[in-house]
């Protein structure tokens, strides 16, 4: 599985850096003449921090399902492989038996 640093960078990579939850519930703004509304902008930073957790908990669960699914099909490969291999010389040493 491909570690992530502290700041969001993913090691080895070279893809940009992703935002964390906490960094979204802590981003602060600069006042403007006019302003926004704080508790609104909490309130968004809050909704998007979860759904960052959550898109960052689905990764996790696809980066081992994904790591599994490799698995499987090299196993299933290297067992293919040796099957045939069998075959083949099976094959092989019944043509030159009758030959």
């Amino acid at each position: 599985m491909t570690g992530v640093c502290r700041s969001g960078q993913l090691y080895g990579t070279g893809l940009p850096a992703r935002m964390t939850p906490p960094e979204a519930r802590t981003r602060a703004f600069d006042p403007r003449r006019r302003g926004v509304d704080g508790d609104q902008v909490r309130a968004l930073q809050a909704e998007a921090a979860d759904e960052l957790t959550d898109l960052h908990r689905q990764i996790r669960r696809l980066t081992v399902q994904n790591e599994r699914l490799k698995r499987a099909v090299r196993d299933w490969q290297a067992m293919h492989a040796r099957r045939c291999r069998r075959r083949a010389t099976v094959a092989g040493s019944g043509a030159s038996a009758t030959g």
